[in-house]
């Protein structure tokens, strides 16, 4: 793990056109490493990205429809889907998306 000399941010280790450096996100300061400490030192993204519903499903509509009022328009009908967005010893969060009006909201169960 390298600091910034300069703001004292932790750099990240990305590929440069010649070969791997760490960068500072705050200031864009580099330090250039060697390609076999590079080696050593790259490993993988361990966050996880959670993605509620994407664009491409969100055309498709194959959720399942559900009747819950819309708090935007009181539309009665919506697109229902649940997520993990929590630990897994607490439930799973319910999405809605209204079919008139695009809103989603949510129902924490």
């Amino acid at each position: 793990m390298e600091f910034c000399p300069s703001c004292e941010k932790r750099m990240v280790l990305q590929r440069t056109k010649d070969g791997s450096a760490f960068v500072c996100p705050v200031c864009n300061c580099q330090k250039v490493v060697q390609s076999s400490a590079a080696k050593k030192l790259a490993h993988k993204n361990t966050k996880e990205t959670i993605v509620v519903i994407g664009k491409e499903d969100q055309q498709l509509k194959t959720n399942p429809t559900t009747k819950i009022k819309c708090p935007k328009c009181e539309h009665n009908l919506a697109y229902t889907w649940q997520v993990q967005t929590r630990s897994g010893d607490e439930g799973a969060t319910q999405f809605f998306r209204c079919i008139k009006c695009n809103h989603t909201f949510r129902l924490y169960t």
